[in-house]
């Protein structure tokens, strides 16, 4: 049994360390060791170029920062959001709407980095109280934007689902839509810096969405991720397509990290899509454990179970990004243990369904991203529709998790793509 466990560790330690969200070993070292607060900091000064960060903020809040102190990180990064969301109100009170937006913006952002090592402790009542801080400045940036940024509820099995629609501007005028969701972490505010911005400049209404297990819908209301997104995206359509502003045939659907297996799902169900983009692709959820079939016995056995969990819980106690994996995971599935989220994750698999899709399909790597290594290119080859598969490098300085660091150049390749399917008709004429 000892060897067991031993097989079951190894498969463990790489499950962990390999799992499905802005984890593992990126080739960029900024500001600190850990993997996950490098990360982490890269991610929040990526949306410099998009409004939601500054650099100077940023690097200096990350200096505060004691590493691997999950408490450090959320105090400095308060902090420096409040600092922001206080220069906001102060330039608003003296009617300096543009200046407002900018630090409204920046403090959303800072708010949500604040908030993202507290999930271990899912009843921490910091969770909803900061997320609800970086909703509130967003909503006031939003206020003060030079385009429409409308929040909407959308209805979904007898409660809602929140999100944005962002439209180009206030004319009503129908144009393409681009539904954007994240994955695993992200949160609707997020979406805005990472795709919506330039979506909206290229001509495309955008819909962000929050489904089950992201944002405020497992924030307050206690919704845990499913596998067959489908459910969710059909309501989300079903809304879409009531609204003036929305070209019903021209609806494209953007999954981002782990969205990128929850949208293919979709897509191979939701036939009102007219293109799929997923950055990046997610072709089995589980197989990432990489654990042979006699350690799978292991974990459906009580004792084995017990084991898994008394290991990562002690590892978790000593390694930032392992105890964030594992505590953000438990928290948005709702599971009692790893071990139990294991189990959960065996249903997110794209066999028997990619070849279901019917639209185009975009599908997204990263060069660096070893969050899921191979996953994107099983998905591409395991579809039958038209497609396509887009690879970012290292010598574009755009290799890590979604292409963080790269938002310009990211947008830009994937929007263009889009272009080609969305727009084929107008550029006829």
């Amino acid at each position: 049994m000892k060897t067991a466990f031993r097989l079951i560790l190894t498969g463990m330690c790489l499950f962990a360390m390999c799992t499905f969200a802005w984890d593992v070993a990126y080739s960029i070292e900024l500001v600190f060791k850990d993997t996950q607060y490098s990360f982490q900091t890269l991610r929040a000064l990526s949306y410099a170029v998009s409004g939601g960060a500054d650099v100077g903020d940023v690097l200096k809040t990350a200096y505060a920062i004691k590493e691997g102190d999950d408490e450090s990180w959320y105090q400095e990064w308060f902090k420096t959001a409040k600092r922001c969301e206080k220069a906001g109100d102060d330039f608003l009170a003296r009617n300096k709407r543009i200046s407002a937006r900018q630090e409204f913006f920046k403090a959303s952002n800072y708010y949500r980095t604040a908030e993202f090592f507290l999930h271990i402790n899912p009843k921490d009542p910091r969770i909803i109280s900061t997320w609800k801080k970086s909703r509130e400045c967003f909503l006031k940036a939003a206020q003060l934007a030079d385009h429409p940024i409308i929040p909407i509820t959308i209805p979904f099995e007898g409660t809602t689902l929140p999100g944005y629609l962002c439209l180009v501007d206030g004319s009503g005028a129908k144009r393409p839509l681009l539904i954007v969701h994240s994955g695993f972490d992200g949160t609707a505010e997020e979406l805005y810096f990472s795709t919506a911005h330039f979506a909206v400049m290229r001509g495309y209404n955008v819909l962000i969405f929050e489904g089950p297990g992201q944002g405020g819908v497992i924030r307050t209301q206690g919704i845990p991720f499913r596998h067959n997104w489908e459910t969710v995206v059909s309501p989300v359509i079903d809304f879409a397509i009531t609204l003036k502003e929305v070209d019903a045939k021209r609806i494209a659907l953007m999954g981002i990290s782990f969205g990128g297996y929850l949208a293919p799902r979709a897509a191979a169900f939701e036939k009102r899509i007219s293109a799929l983009i997923a950055n990046g692709g997610v072709y089995d959820f589980h197989m990432t454990s990489r654990l042979k079939p006699e350690d799978e016995k292991y974990l459906d056995t009580k004792e084995g179970a017990a084991e898994i969990d008394r290991i990562l819980l002690e590892r978790m106690k000593t390694d930032p990004s392992l105890r964030w994996v594992m505590g953000n995971a438990m928290f948005t599935f709702n599971a009692p243990s790893p071990s139990e989220w294991m189990k959960m994750t065996r249903v997110y698999t794209m066999k028997d369904i990619a070849a279901k899709i019917s639209c185009p399909v975009l599908i997204v790597d990263s060069e660096e991203d070893k969050d899921m290594p191979g996953q994107a290119r099983m998905l591409y080859e395991a579809l039958k529709t038209q497609k396509d598969f887009l690879l970012f490098t290292k010598d574009e300085a755009a290799e890590e998790h979604c292409q963080m660091g790269a938002i310009l150049i990211s947008n830009a390749r994937i929007l263009d793509w889009l272009d080609t399917i969305m727009k084929k008709d107008v550029n006829k004429k």
